[in-house]
């Protein structure tokens, strides 16, 4: 039996679109301030209506970028973001069903051991192990490129114990099955095993390309090059301590763009992200 309370659907919805401005509003400003000349912006005599300056300003910051700090297009460091956000996803995605699918499916010496080792790796984050990789990616080369960014990064202890979890709930039945019609390991685990797991390998990508867009510490040490500059870094150095040298409409032009991708993850993947945390029955 349903029971309907307009009264207490309307606070409900009253409290969401309440919920709804208070996060939205400060997007929308920065929006606005974006579309401004960057005088009005450092004057504190922002409207809260758009200006006239949207396509001149936009155009100026994926084309040109600013001019008195960073000096480096968006469109590049937005490109470099991409990059190494996708990588990092895959990447930990790869390396992770493979690690949870040989903890699991094959039986070896200190088996649960090198698992509990994997775990462990939890508890030494790229803030704990920082001079050593960095130390690791210099001796190897790899400063200023897009495998320093990356390489180090994609392995993931979280992602492996996921996977090897949903492992555990796949039926004995299946891997029975599978040695009957002949299929070896790998073709398990490509036939059965890579399919019964879109919806994980889905909801992990957008977590995990959110966590690689969003780094700050691991690029500011491994580029030195502006133009391996990632976007998280540009808006850093966009904002300088002197309000008179910050061109805040590229600042706020900038903040717009770097939120556009990590949006579209979500919205586009949306079902596949709830249908990956919600199902447990395969």
């Amino acid at each position: 039996m349903i029971e309907h309370r307009p009264l207490a659907n309307l606070i409900a919805h009253i409290v969401l679109w309440i919920g709804i401005a208070i996060v939205a509003f400060p997007v929308y400003l920065t929006f606005v301030a974006s579309t401004h000349e960057p005088t009005i912006i450092s004057n504190g005599q922002m409207p809260l209506t758009p200006g006239s300056h949207f396509l001149e300003n936009y155009e100026r910051t994926i084309f040109i970028g600013p001019s008195s700090t960073t000096r480096t297009p968006v469109g590049r460091m937005m490109f470099n973001s991409l990059v190494m956000a996708v990588a990092i996803a895959v990447g930990k995605i790869a390396i992770s069903i493979i690690s949870a699918y040989a903890v699991v499916y094959f039986r070896f010496p200190l088996r649960k051991t090198i698992f509990w080792l994997i775990f462990m790796t939890l508890m030494l984050p790229v803030e704990v192990r920082i001079y050593s990789t960095y130390k690791v990616v210099a001796d190897l080369g790899m400063l200023n490129s897009f495998a320093g960014l990356t390489i180090p990064l994609i392995a993931s202890a979280t992602a492996t114990l996921l996977f090897r979890q949903f492992f555990l709930t796949v039926p004995d039945e299946l891997v029975e099955a599978a040695k009957i019609d002949g299929a070896g390991p790998l073709r398990f685990f490509w036939d059965t095993i890579v399919p019964l797991s879109r919806t994980n390998m889905a909801a992990l990508f957008v977590i995990l390309f959110i966590y690689g867009w969003n780094q700050y510490l691991w690029p500011l040490l491994i580029t030195t090059s502006g133009d391996m500059q990632t976007i998280v870094i540009g808006i850093k150095k966009m904002i300088v301590t002197s309000d008179a040298l910050t061109e805040w409409q590229i600042a706020m032009a900038t903040t717009m763009l770097a939120m556009l991708p990590p949006v579209a993850v979500v919205v586009f993947m949306q079902r596949w992200f709830i249908k990956g945390l919600v199902e447990t029955e395969k």
